[in-house]
C-alpha cells in the first residue's frame, strides 16, 4: 500500500481510490439536524444512515451540525475539525473483513464551552428541524430513584439565574427554543438517540420541568409545539483504538485520526412525530412506528441485559471481551437461558420481529471476534444500567412468578465483584461507576448481613423485602464468597 493519505475534503478524490467517499456535495446550508453529543455511536448510526440516504439520493438536503456542551470533547473536535468534518467508518464482520467508509454527513462542529452564543444561534436557527441527542442517561439530569429533575445541580442552579449563559442540554434548548417562539418560527423536533427506556418521554419530562421552572409561558409553549419521538437505537460500537487507526493507514491508505469501529448489526426504530419535517430515513432502513414501547424494551431486556449478565459474570471469572464470553461455552448457555426463561416471557408483543432469530444473531453479534467489545465497558456504569436492564426484568418476573435465579446470581456477582474488585484468579477488576464507593461499602457488609447489598433503594427499590428474591439471592450470594467459583455457580443455576 502507498503511503496513507490524510483524510479531509481537498483529498477526497484521491482518497476515492481506496475506500468509498460521498458522492453527494457537502454543504453548511440547510443543516436540518442539530445533533448533540458527537460520539462514536452517533459517527456510526444517525450520521451513518443519513449519509446512507444522502449516497442514494444527492437531492436530499439534510445535514448534520455537531455540537458538543463538555470541554472533554475538544480532542474530537479538533480532529474533525482538521478533517473538514469527515471519518471514516469501519465495519467490522465476523469473518475479519473490515469494511471502510468515508462518511460526509456531518458538515460543521461547535464547541459550547468556546462560544455558547453562536450555540444558541445553530439551535434557534430556521435551518434547524430536528435536535437530536446522545448525551448518555447521565445527561439528562434526572433522580434514579423518583424520576424527577434534578433541581441541586449546581449547573442547573446557575443556569436558572443566568438563562443567557447555558451549561446544560437544558440551559441551550430552553435559550434557542425562546428565540424560535419569539421570532414567530416553528418549533423543532427534539430527538433522543440514548439508551433510555422511553427516552423521548424523559427528554419531554426533563425539559418541561427545567422550562417551567425558568419561563412558564415558554414552557407551555413547549409543550404544544416541541415533539419528543421515541426511539430505540442498536448498534455496537467498540472504543476506537490506536490499532484501528494503524490498520486504516496500513491496509487501506487512509490517515484519520478518530475513526469509528462498528459491528455489521444496525437498527432503528423511531414513533413518527415530528413537528417540523424529517429526511425520508425509511427509504434505508429505519422503522418508523406509532409506538416504539415494544422494541425499546426487547432491547434493553435482551441485549442490553445480556451484555450485562455476560459482563459481570465474564469480568469475576476473568474474560476480558464480550466474544471471549461467548466462546466460553458455559457462559453462552447461561446467557441463552437467561433470555429464553427469564427476559423472553416479560416482552409483549412485537409486530414485524422473529423473537428467536433475534436472540440468535444476539449471540452472533457478541460473538464477533472484531469486535472485542471490552467486559470493563460494558460493566462501567452498571449502577445506572443494571436497574432498567435488569433488575426491572426481576420485579416484573417476580410479579408474574417467573424464573428469577439467573438475573439474582447476576445481582450476587455484582456485590461479589463490588466488594472484592479482584477476580477469581486474584487479578484487579477496573471498576467505572459514578457510585463505586457506595457500592463497594454495602458489598463489604455481605458477610454481616448477606442482604446488605440489595438495601440499596436507589438501585433495588424494595426487593430485599421480596421474600422470595431476599432467600434466592441470600443463598447464592453466600454460596458464591464461600466457593469463589462463578462456573460452579452458573453450573449449579443451569
Amino acid at each position: 500500500m502507498e503511503s496513507a493519505i490524510l483524510l479531509n475534503q481537498g483529498n477526497l478524490e484521491e482518497i476515492r481510490n481506496r475506500v468509498p467517499v460521498p458522492n453527494y456535495e457537502r454543504s453548511t446550508n440547510n443543516m436540518g439536524i442539530v445533533h448533540i453529543g458527537v460520539g462514536g455511536f452517533h459517527r456510526a448510526h444517525l450520521a451513518y444512515y443519513l449519509h446512507q440516504l444522502k449516497n442514494s439520493d444527492v437531492t436530499t438536503p439534510w445535514s448534520i451540525c455537531g455540537i458538543s456542551l463538555r470541554e472533554a470533547d475538544k480532542k474530537i473536535f479538533d480532529i474533525l475539525k482538521k478533517q473538514d468534518h469527515l471519518y471514516t467508518l469501519m465495519i467490522k464482520h465476523p469473518d475479519g473483513h473490515i469494511e471502510p467508509e468515508v462518511i460526509g454527513s456531518i458538515v460543521d462542529f461547535e464547541m459550547a464551552t468556546t462560544d455558547s452564543e453562536c450555540v444558541i444561534a445553530r439551535i434557534a436557527h430556521a435551518d434547524t428541524r430536528i435536535v437530536s441527542l446522545t448525551i448518555t442517561e447521565g445527561g439528562y439530569n434526572f433522580n434514579p430513584t423518583t424520576g424527577e429533575f434534578n433541581f441541586d445541580n449546581s449547573d442547573i442552579q446557575y443556569e436558572l439565574a443566568h438563562p443567557n449563559n447555558p451549561k446544560t442540554i437544558y440551559g441551550f434548548l430552553t435559550a434557542a427554543l425562546k428565540r424560535r417562539r419569539d421570532a414567530d418560527l416553528p418549533a423543532f423536533t427534539i430527538l433522543s438517540c440514548d439508551n433510555i427506556e422511553h427516552n423521548g418521554d424523559m427528554a419531554r419530562k426533563m425539559l418541561l420541568s427545567f422550562a417551567e421552572e425558568q419561563d412558564r409561558d415558554l414552557a407551555n409553549w413547549i409543550a404544544n409545539e416541541v415533539t419528543f419521538p421515541n426511539s430505540m437505537v442498536d448498534r455496537i460500537t467498540p472504543v476506537t483504538t490506536s490499532d484501528d487507526i494503524e490498520k486504516l493507514a496500513r491496509n487501506f491508505g487512509v490517515k484519520d485520526n478518530w475513526p469509528v469501529t462498528c459491528e455489521p448489526f444496525i437498527q432503528w426504530v423511531v414513533e413518527d412525530k415530528f413537528a417540523n419535517g424529517r429526511p425520508d430515513l425509511e427509504k434505508v432502513g429505519v422503522q418508523f412506528v406509532p409506538d416504539v414501547g415494544p422494541y425499546e424494551k426487547m432491547k434493553l431486556r435482551l441485549l442490553n441485559a445480556g451484555h450485562s449478565v455476560l459482563g459481570i459474570l465474564g469480568a469475576i471469572h476473568g474474560h476480558q471481551t464480550i466474544n471471549a464470553c461467548i466462546e466460553d461455552e458455559l457462559f453462552k448457555s447461561y446467557l441463552r437461558t437467561f433470555l429464553d426463561q427469564e427476559a423472553t416471557p416479560i416482552l409483549g408483543p412485537l409486530k414485524g420481529i422473529d423473537l428467536e432469530a433475534y436472540k440468535n444473531s444476539l449471540l452472533e453479534r457478541f460473538a464477533n471476534p472484531n469486535i472485542k467489545d471490552s467486559v470493563s465497558r460494558i460493566c462501567s456504569e452498571s449502577a445506572a444500567k443494571l436497574p432498567k436492564f435488569l433488575i426491572a426484568t426481576i420485579h416484573e418476573n417476580l410479579a408474574d412468578g417467573g424464573s428469577i435465579k439467573l438475573a439474582t446470581l447476576v445481582i450476587a456477582a455484582w456485590c461479589y465483584y463490588s466488594d472484592k474488585q479482584i477476580n477469581q484468579n486474584g487479578q484487579p477488576i477496573e471498576i467505572i461507576d459514578a457510585m463505586h464507593i457506595a457500592l463497594h461499602d454495602a458489598a463489604k457488609e455481605t458477610k454481616g448481613d448477606p442482604l446488605a447489598f440489595i438495601k440499596q433503594e436507589l438501585l433495588f427499590g424494595g426487593l430485599s423485602e421480596n421474600k422470595r428474591f431476599a432467600n434466592t439471592y441470600s443463598t447464592l450470594v453466600q454460596k458464591l464468597y464461600k466457593v469463589n467459583n462463578i462456573q460452579k455457580m452458573m453450573k449449579e443455576i443451569l
